[in-house]
């Protein structure tokens, strides 16, 4: 018997021994995994890590001072944020936000009217939970709701005129409620607008495809703040005499039209990224050109753009502050117009101002970005956190 085989004639160097199971190494799970995977997994990584560190304990500790440890939190006027009252460095100036909220809100709504704001909000909240929350089924009495019945909701609740409400000119409109408003607008008018335009350009109609492109290529081309002085400035110039339309409806139209330009670029990137056999199945099946698209194609492209589509939303959001630019009192422009007051003119108004309207679009487009991660991870579209 050779020295590699043992008594029992099996080769000496097969283990008949199990063995329990043994832990991964430490380097690959819990903190020190997560760190070395996400943040130090190359050297190149390990560089911008520290220096984003670096920066972050730059920027933090003024950022923290100024909002929370050196703020003053109550007061009545200026005297309550001028260093020399306080008798020490002095942050942001919140009294000044809490006193001039209502304003920034509503804008010169009138007082006994806002209860109509209100229950717009409430109105558009439940659409909004009612298409986005998951469990909430009955969908199609939800998009009913939302795109048909809400907005003749809105309308007549904020404008007002007929059925026992008194009428509000959009000249008194200002504040949140006017950067709200042209969002969801802009938002809801450009995504559909934004899908016919994509498909308008796929189309085998020379018509329909010319049309689309001129449309999409002009709109693109133009910046929005000179679609939006032709909408409120040279427009009125080129309609009839004693025509003229409100200034906020010509802002709402501008923003929708130029943004749906954009959607449809977004939504042909999903429809030229759909495989030939997705349109080949759907035929075999007996679809027609409609249903295809409605149940096959359309789905899938827009599941594939979702990043793309909730940043062009996001972008859309924070574009609407350039409406202050030609007039219109949006959330921006309230702020612009308080810091002046002679009641709380100090130092830190300024800065305080624009740090509430920051803080206000920070939480706005992290939400709808944190939502379109939380939407992707459950169509499951290759999102990995």
């Amino acid at each position: 018997m050779s020295d590699a085989t043992s008594a029992a004639g099996s080769p000496a160097f097969v283990s008949t021994t199990t063995f329990e199971p043994q832990p991964p190494p430490a380097a690959t799970t819990g903190v020190l995994g997560w760190l070395k995977k996400n943040l130090f997994s190359s050297v190149t990584n390990s560089i911008l890590t520290v220096l984003a560190v670096l920066l972050v304990l730059w920027v933090l500790p003024g950022v923290l001072r100024f909002m929370i440890f050196d703020a003053v939190w109550t007061g009545t006027d200026r005297n309550a944020c001028l260093e020399a009252n306080v008798g020490r460095h002095v942050g942001a100036c919140w009294p000044f936000v809490e006193t001039r909220l209502q304003y920034f809100i509503y804008g010169q709504y009138p007082v006994d009217e806002r209860w109509r704001v209100n229950l717009t909000g409430l109105l558009a909240a439940i659409g909004i939970v009612w298409l986005l929350w998951p469990k909430i089924g009955a969908k199609g009495w939800g998009i009913l709701y939302f795109f048909v019945a809400f907005p003749l909701l809105a309308f007549w609740l904020l404008v007002g005129g007929f059925f026992g409400l008194v009428h509000v000119p959009t000249n008194l409109w200002g504040g949140i409620l006017v950067t709200l408003v042209i969002a969801v607008v802009g938002i809801v008018a450009s995504l559909p607008l934004g899908v016919l335009l994509a498909l308008g350009r796929r189309s085998r109609m020379p018509i329909a495809r010319t049309i689309s492109v001129m449309y999409i290529e002009f709109w693109r081309g133009v910046p929005l703040i000179t679609v939006l002085f032709m909408a409120n400035v040279m427009l009125p110039l080129f309609l009839p005499e004693g025509w003229r339309p409100d200034s906020l409806l010509r802002v709402l139209v501008g923003v929708a039209l130029f943004w749906s330009a954009y959607m449809a670029e977004v939504v042909r990137g999903g429809l030229q990224a759909i495989p030939k056999g997705q349109y080949e199945g759907a035929q075999a099946l007996g679809l027609n050109y409609s249903y295809m698209l409605i149940f096959i194609i359309l789905p899938q492209a827009l599941r594939l753009v979702i990043p793309s589509i909730v940043n062009t939303f996001i972008a859309l959001f924070k574009d609407t502050t350039l409406v202050a630019i030609v007039g219109i009192f949006d959330f921006l422009k309230t702020i612009e117009a308080s810091i002046p007051d002679p009641n709380w003119a100090t130092p830190v108004t300024y800065y305080t101002g624009y740090a509430f309207a920051a803080i206000f679009f920070w939480i706005c487009c992290f939400s709808m970005s944190r939502y379109s991660q939380s939407l992707e991870r459950r169509l499951d579209t290759g999102y990995k956190r």
